[in-house]
């Protein structure tokens, strides 16, 4: 398995928006730590040798001590790893964590600064402030950590284009690697997503994120960065390793309760409760669920996924992996989008323009075979 993902499910608070499985109690983190180690020797044989990619997502990774993180990496091979991302919060980045980051070879941070204006960080309940973000930046890297990725939101209820922009200004001024964006979502079964119903807050207009997002593709591109998926812009060379896997349908292992795997034939996810997930690891079981892939299945996924990316679809691999009726499908599909200009083929790939992206979803749905 090319991908490590570890979920470390931990949170000191929850932010109005997140869809993640997570909990507020971290009485069990210890015991955790040590399953997460179980399931490791658990599934050694399917890990193979050291993956190339380990990535620890949550929650909130930084949560969890250095003694803890040196006990989780004590247990992953991290020799060969040609990238190992920790995603932090700025308010728990301290000298002493840096450290211990770079002494179990860490050598990037994605940190959810998610704006820089104070009243929308406590709006969406994250517990730093903008002034932090700052200062985790500079820790991380007086530490040695020099690779640095930095989350944004836009579209918040009220938020106006120039507002946004302000955002985007302040993330760039701390010359991060790269950056991450994402349109605030409204997810069911979130606290922001009942205030929506409750007519609390309203969702920004469609017109409106679509300028915010015109607005970052271009400010983006004009400071350097490389706009290489829907979300994602990086620095030449900086792209997300780990990522990039995922896009491209590489193998990867999950391990952590709820977390998801990949090994190209079928999904696997684990069950979302550390609880359950503890109990399973210490009678030698990972209590995972399988779904195996069928040739439309995988057809799909492969729609969805390039099509995320700059790149976009390979049309020779698609036709040589799924054959000339699924290449019919997609490009039958896709003429009346490259019509107007919503998608272009160019050098035997199909990709998005930049009008096709705000439109993505329909784009991808209409590509696939159902």
């Amino acid at each position: 398995m090319p991908g490590l993902y570890v979920h470390i499910p931990f949170c000191k608070s929850r932010c109005i928006y997140c869809g993640f499985y997570s909990t507020t109690d971290s009485c069990a983190a210890r015991r955790y730590v040590d399953a997460l180690c179980g399931e490791i020797e658990l599934r050694r044989d399917y890990l193979g040798e050291a993956p190339q990619t380990i990535y620890l997502g949550g929650g909130t990774p930084s949560q969890l001590s250095p003694e803890l993180l040196s006990r989780l990496f004590g247990a992953i091979d991290t020799g060969k790893a040609e990238e190992v991302t920790v995603e932090c919060n700025p308010d728990d980045v301290t000298p002493q964590l840096a450290q211990a980051l770079a002494g179990l070879h860490v050598d990037r941070v994605s940190m959810g600064a998610q704006t820089f204006d104070d009243a929308r960080l406590r709006f969406i309940r994250r517990r730093h402030n903008a002034a932090e973000v700052g200062r985790a930046v500079d820790t991380l890297r007086r530490a040695g950590i020099g690779n640095i990725s930095i989350d944004l939101i836009y579209g918040f209820p009220g938020e106006t284009p120039g507002q946004w922009a302000a955002d985007i200004e302040r993330a760039l001024a701390l010359e991060p690697d790269h950056i991450s964006a994402y349109c605030l979502s409204f997810e069911e079964g979130t606290p922001l997503y009942s205030m929506l119903r409750r007519g609390l807050v309203a969702e920004a207009d469609e017109e409106t994120c679509r300028q915010m997002y015109d607005d970052l593709a271009c400010r983006m591109e004009a400071a350097g960065y490389e706009h290489y998926e829907i979300s994602n812009f990086a620095l030449p060379g900086r792209r997300s390793r780990h990522n990039g896997n995922y896009w491209r349908e590489v193998p990867y292992m999950g391990i952590g309760a709820a977390a998801h795997s990949y090994d190209g034939g079928s999904r696997q996810w684990n069950v979302a409760d550390v609880d359950k997930y503890i109990e399973a690891i210490g009678h030698g079981v990972v209590p995972m669920e399988r779904e195996v892939l069928d040739e439309r299945a995988r057809y799909n996924d492969r729609v969805m996924l390039s099509l995320r990316t700059c790149e976009g679809i390979d049309l020779d691999k698609l036709c040589s992996d799924f054959g000339r009726h699924y290449l019919s499908v997609c490009l039958q599909a896709a003429g009346k989008y490259i019509a107007d200009g919503l998608l272009e083929r160019r050098g035997g790939r199909l990709r998005l323009t930049r009008r096709g992206i705000f439109v993505s979803d329909m784009i991808m749905s209409d590509l696939m075979e159902v």
